[in-house]
């Protein structure tokens, strides 16, 4: 069913201006669906691949509607968007299937709560992510892009699985500025327990598609369950020492969070809520750059030209050298490289609501109880707002303020933005900007990875590329 009113294009395309393009142009993407799906249908291939449920008319239309178990709508059109996270916002809380997914890792922490509990949370956290303190943990995230660096060149002429790295580099990084490599703190622990839970309790089952309440056990977050139990233990005892003996040096996240009051009601977070803050950091902190770092290497190794001006961009400011905090200012094309990557390969790909009153979107009746979606990755690719779409362009971010701001979601929008927006993006152009002044990537044939999102979309099989080492300026 098509949303009645259509949105004007935001991009106009002109036949004029670009010749046609051919697959052989266009970076990896998901096939989304062409024909109606049942329950069974959809709930297989949601375990595969959460994007693939999306139906190929949301990259065409505002929004779209339909039944699966329960009545959904797709919301594609920006001004619908801008109504459900922020004129609106406490009439579309977050889904219970992202509640059911997320609260076993990560309890009531700033990305499950709602309401007064998440206003005060988010309070207390925003003076954590303030500019001045994001560039005090700069230089964590340098010596994190040297020590990538090292590998590369370690590895000698064989391929690289630039995905698997990133996780590293960025998982180095979340663990020492939130912890500063505090002995007590076993960042171990803490990465398997996230990736057994990812594996096993990510997956989408029909319980949660259904809507069932949470006191009805999913079988595959009982088989993650001990993982979970050792990584919150490990966290809530880096807590406490921590509350006991202090810390010598740059203030990290976790002395920031424990000086943190919500300065309405003096409130502290309690050894819980520092952990599921703190574990929810972790998480979003490493997996979601990682990924920015991944796909920018994938689509730079995929446009070599690209790939060439953001070498001279890093060769002219770095001089050889790792970059830092300040030196991201100076380094706009690589910071679009950024932006264009998190379009076609939004981390989070898709966000969920459930209305709770009535409403109308996009002229069509909203029930309470509904699901309404918003599917950033066919947003992202919505030919009513972008110019081709598909195509691999940073230069669309050439000037930001061009860009309509709720076509373009990467992390959010509304009082729920990503808190860590700005810590993300100092980060993905410190290591990027590294990496690009020093080596030369290209694709390794036949190895082009595979867009999957479960929680996030991530890119399956890796991102093979091989690293050849570059000259100076």
């Amino acid at each position: 069913m098509i949303c009645p009113r259509a949105c004007q294009p935001l991009y106009q395309r002109h036949a004029n201006e670009r010749p046609l393009m051919t697959s052989a142009d266009i970076p990896v993407r998901v096939p989304l669906v062409t024909q109606p799906m049942g329950i069974w249908a959809s709930l297989q291939a949601a375990r595969h691949n959460v994007l693939s449920i999306i139906p190929d008319i949301a990259t065409k239309q505002p929004m779209v509607s339909g039944r699966t178990g329960k009545r959904w709508h797709m919301v594609m059109d920006p001004d619908a968007i801008r109504h459900i996270l922020l004129e609106n916002l406490d009439d579309y809380p977050k889904s219970l299937v992202t509640k059911n997914l997320l609260r076993p890792a990560i309890g009531e922490s700033l990305f499950i709560a709602e309401g007064a509990h998440w206003r005060w949370q988010r309070r207390v956290a925003a003076p954590v992510f303030s500019h001045r303190n994001v560039m005090n943990l700069a230089p964590i995230m340098t010596a994190a892009a040297e020590r990538s660096c090292e590998r590369i060149a370690a590895a000698g002429p064989r391929a690289v699985d630039m995905a698997a790295d990133m996780v590293r580099t960025t998982f180095d990084v979340i663990a020492d500025v939130t912890f500063s490599g505090d002995g007590m703190f076993d960042s171990d622990a803490v990465h398997r327990g996230i990736d057994a839970y990812i594996a096993e309790a990510g997956r989408i089952s029909l319980f949660d598609i259904m809507g069932f309440p949470d006191w009805v056990p999913r079988p595959g977050r009982i088989l993650a369950g001990g993982a979970v139990k050792e990584m919150k233990r490990v966290a809530d005892e880096a807590v406490e020492a921590r509350r006991n003996r202090g810390h010598a040096g740059v203030p990290d996240l976790l002395d920031l969070l424990l000086e943190g009051e919500d300065p309405e009601t003096k409130r502290r977070m309690n050894t819980a809520e520092l952990r599921d803050n703190l574990l929810t950091f972790i998480v979003a902190g490493h997996e979601t750059t990682a990924l920015t770092l991944a796909w920018s290497l994938y689509l730079c190794a995929f446009d070599q030209e690209v790939q060439g001006r953001a070498h001279a961009e890093a060769q002219t400011v770095l001089q050889g050298r790792a970059a830092t905090g300040a030196d991201v200012a100076k380094l706009p094309f690589i910071r679009m490289i950024a932006d264009e990557a998190l379009r076609l390969y939004p981390p989070a790909g898709m966000i969920s609501r459930t209305a709770m009153a009535n409403d109308t979107l996009c002229g069509r009746e909203i029930r309470k109880g509904d699901t309404v979606i918003v599917p950033i990755y066919a947003l992202h690719r919505n030919v009513q707002l972008w110019d081709d779409p598909d195509a691999f362009r940073p230069d669309r971010f050439a000037d930001r303020k061009a860009v309509p701001r709720y076509a373009y979601l990467p992390f959010g929008d509304g009082p729920r933005i990503c808190i860590g927006a700005s810590f993300a993006l100092q980060e993905a152009v410190i290591i990027l900007a590294t990496l690009f002044s020093r080596f030369r990537f290209t694709p390794v044939q036949g190895r082009d990875p595979d867009p999957v999102m479960i929680i996030t979309l991530r890119p399956q099989g890796g991102v093979w590329l091989e690293a050849e080492p570059l000259g100076g300026p």
